[in-house]
């Protein structure tokens, strides 16, 4: 990939992914130092597909972390097979414990030494990611949705790219991950995550754009169609009283629903069959269904 602006927008485009302001500098910027590169935005604005467009544009795997409440380093990081573990102590201990008692406590010490060791590792995400012999995009999803104390953590990994595990020691980086981490916002981030990362926000596209989206993930789309589908995805997401916004993949949903049942125009008809397409809840449901201007739109 040509690591230039121009460079990073084309390669995004070839992967069907197409950069809205400002996003292409921030990936040079993020590329370049390098740094994190913390995407925000609302739900459904494609912050997730930026992660993996430059992972297929990069030609290097993605390893993504889907983050959630609760989530702890062990979850994150690394974990004993402690399955694999039992059965091997079981072994171990029986052959080594035969002795005197002295030789009996010193083969039970070193079965529990040996068992702790990197056959019985298991990965997680983000040592999965530094521990790559080959570069990776790591994605940290929705950071927003885990606590302040698990935030700590990661900024501690992504400032030294390396981890302690107390029974192997410090595991430094082998090769250097392309990092996107993803918020929604439903809480702020700390200053010291933000000092950290490149920053780009992510707004829903504006009519134009979205057709451009709808055309290169839905080609030989209907013209009109897509238009007006774009159209009224940017009006829904207008209304104060839709409480979910329909989202870009929801939009491309509504014109494969209505392309699905042969329809080339989205009148009143057409949108009572396919809002369940784009709406995803009653109340949003009835709130649009009781607009006569949405529905009047074509």
């Amino acid at each position: 990939m040509d690591v230039s602006i121009g460079g990073i927008a084309a390669a995004l485009e070839r992967e069907k992914y197409i950069c809205g302001p400002g996003l292409a500098e921030a990936l040079f910027v993020a590329l370049v130092l390098p740094r994190p590169l913390l995407v925000e935005g609302a739900a459904g604005v494609g912050k997730t597909e930026v992660a993996k467009a430059m992972a297929a544009a990069l030609g290097r795997p993605l390893v993504r972390l889907q983050c959630h409440a609760g989530m702890d380093e062990t979850r994150a990081l690394y974990e004993w097979n402690y399955q694999k573990q039992l059965l091997a102590l079981q072994v171990l201990v029986g052959s080594r414990t035969s002795g005197t008692d002295g030789e009996s406590k010193d083969g039970v010490r070193a079965a529990l030494t040996s068992i702790f060791s990197e056959e019985y590792l298991l990965e997680r995400p983000l040592l999965a990611s530094i521990r790559s012999d080959k570069p990776v995009v790591l994605l940290v999803d929705e950071l927003d949705k885990t606590d302040e104390e698990f935030e700590a953590f990661l900024l501690e990994l992504l400032a030294e790219f390396q981890v302690t595990i107390p029974e192997l020691g410090v595991v430094r980086a082998r090769s250097m991950p392309f990092v996107v981490l993803t918020s929604n916002s439903t809480r702020q981030l700390s200053d010291a995550l933000r000092r950290r990362c490149v920053f780009a926000y992510l707004a829903y596209p504006d009519v134009e754009r979205e057709i451009l989206i709808i055309n290169t993930r839905f080609p030989g789309a209907n013209a009109a169609l897509a238009r007006q589908v774009a159209e009224a995805s940017a009006y829904l997401r207008g209304l104060p009283r839709i409480l979910k916004k329909p989202s870009i993949a929801e939009s491309l949903d509504w014109l494969a629903a209505l392309t699905a049942l042969g329809r080339e125009r989205l009148d009143r008809e057409a949108v009572r069959a396919t809002l369940g397409a784009v709406l995803k809840n009653r109340e949003d449901f009835d709130e649009a269904m009781k607009d006569d201007k949405f529905l009047d739109l074509h």
